[in-house]
């Protein structure tokens, strides 16, 4: 018989990739190798590290982790001593093949040790293209997973109080009757009201245009199933939101990144792209960009729908921010009014987080195969959220002034609380959004946010959002959270900084970690 060959070892994942699965793991009680172990154990319990798969060298990973090498090389003997790890000179440590690991775990004296916090990982797929995402590793995500505790989130940017007019919405509910509830392509009247907003702003739209999603990541995702396929090109910007960075990379497609300058994407740029790649989607926020802020030139705006039209690529904007403008520039003219563009949009921004209704606005046709789609998943979103947001949209204009002039407030206070604490830190003010994006004088946000993390204070490193393996110095920092919690968190910040010092200057970073 011929000899069969051996099953290849799991690729190693890129050590920032490792770092951000391992979540909030630095924030409990005890010595921080026994803690770093335990978030370590969980994931090899939980087959996010399977058999075989080859740790990160102790000191890369000390440096990465901002911890000295003897912490890292604890954690790594204290699971090496239950059976879990395989440490060997010359060919690193690796988690303990399963056989191995089963009869260690067996034996008196080495028994599984339940460790605190959680950890997720992400599977790679066969395919024709980039490596499938099963699982999220977007530290934006895995903060949402961790236990309440006092660590002060500036990694997740959504209001964390619902205003009044919500609550009254609900109050006023009257459920409808001789309905099933399953409203796969959203309530009509739901429907109606989102067209009727495009229709104010100079792009006609009838219902028909229009499906209500489960928030706009539902609405991201499930274009992202409907148009890609495995080894696809998707324009995105450099850098971006970083929950699309998840859902293209679960779709095994490549992402082709164009640069955000002051003036958001360089459109230039995204035009070759385009006509060299042809991708099977182009994906941009030209308002108030995430993370940068930066808003894309009408003119500019224009120049990238007409050729993607022209090219026959599908556009999508992201308008999730598109409201927050902080001087309040009244009606604003979408990408949709230059052409043919798939619009999300989505209420969890403005109103509140919890309230998960979205939309896509689109050409009618496809519409209805998300329409088709979406019934696969959920049957439709929730009716009464969607009578709910009928009710706020009918009296926006009080909930929206509310709400931009609470994160106008927010941003004024975090800029001047970085610059009385952290007077070297670089961020330029911005003209809506939820966010600042902060260039550090030296060292790397990933490093950093480890550091940051052990003070109580999570940030999103900006690394994660670039799929060029830049902006590796910044850091992207959220201002909707109350003037004191804010106060408290750049103390946190500047604590953490006071300690920082970053082992090396920083590389490329790798593209497979990502991160509202």
């Amino acid at each position: 018989m011929e000899p069969i060959d051996p099953p290849p070892l799991p690729l190693p994942p890129p050590v920032d990739v490792l770092v951000a699965r391992l979540g909030r793991w630095s924030a409990g009680r005890g010595p921080l190798y026994l803690l770093l172990a335990a978030r370590l154990r969980r994931l090899i319990d939980e087959g996010a590290l399977p058999p075989g798969a080859l740790l990160p060298p102790d000191r890369r990973f000390a440096t990465a982790l901002a911890v000295g090498r003897t912490t890292v090389v604890a954690a790594y003997d204290t699971l090496r001593q239950e059976g879990r790890l395989v440490r060997r000179q010359g060919s690193g440590t690796r988690v303990a093949p399963a056989a191995l690991m089963a009869k260690r775990l067996r034996s008196p004296g080495t028994g599984a040790r339940t460790g605190t916090g959680s950890g997720t990982g992400a599977g790679t797929g066969a395919g024709t293209g980039a490596p499938r995402v099963r699982e999220t590793s977007n530290p934006l995500f895995l903060h949402l997973l961790e236990a309440p505790d006092d660590v002060i989130l500036l990694s997740c940017a959504a209001p964390d109080r619902a205003p009044d007019a919500l609550a009254e919405a609900y109050r006023s509910l009257e459920l409808p009757v001789g309905d099933l509830g399953y409203h796969p392509a959203g309530l009509g009247a739901l429907r109606k009201a989102v067209a009727a907003r495009y229709a104010a702003r100079g792009v006609p739209t009838g219902p028909e245009q229009v499906m209500v999603t489960t928030g706009a990541q539902q609405g991201l995702a499930l274009l992202a199933r409907l148009l890609l396929a495995p080894g696809d090109g998707v324009l995105v910007e450099a850098p971006t939101y970083p929950g699309a960075l998840d859902l293209f990379r679960e779709a095994a497609a490549v992402p082709l990144p164009v640069a955000v300058g002051p003036d958001g994407v360089d459109v230039a740029e995204a035009v070759r792209v385009m006509e060299r790649h042809r991708p099977a989607l182009a994906y941009v926020v030209a308002r108030f960009q995430n993370p940068t802020g930066t808003v894309l030139p009408p003119l500019a705006g224009r120049r990238l729908v007409e050729a993607a039209n022209t090219l026959g690529v599908p556009l999508v904007d992201d308008e999730a921010l598109a409201d927050l403008a902080f001087d309040g520039d009244g009606p604003w003219s979408p990408l949709s009014a230059y052409g043919e563009v798939v619009a999300v949009g989505s209420l969890s921004k403005v109103v509140w987080g919890g309230l998960r209704i979205g939309w896509v606005r689109g050409p009618a046709p496809l519409i209805a195969r998300l329409a088709r789609l979406k019934a696969l998943h959920d049957l439709g979103s929730d009716v009464p959220a969607q009578l709910a947001a009928v009710r706020l949209l009918d009296g926006f204009g009080p909930v929206l002034a509310a709400r931009t002039r609470a994160v106008r407030t927010g941003h004024d206070h975090l800029r001047a609380e970085l610059a009385r604490l952290l007077p070297s830190w670089s961020c330029a003010p911005a003209a809506g959004g939820q966010t600042l994006w902060v260039r550090l004088p030296h060292g790397d946000g990933v490093s950093f946010a480890q550091l940051a993390l052990r003070h109580g204070v999570a940030v999103l490193p900006g690394a994660t959002a670039d799929a060029l393996g830049g902006s590796v110095r910044h850091l992207r920092l959220h201002f909707l959270a109350a003037p004191e919690v804010l106060t408290e968190a750049v103390r946190r910040l500047a604590a953490a900084w006071a300690e920082y010092t970053p082992g090396r200057e920083p590389g490329r970073a790798a593209l497979h970690a990502i991160t509202l």
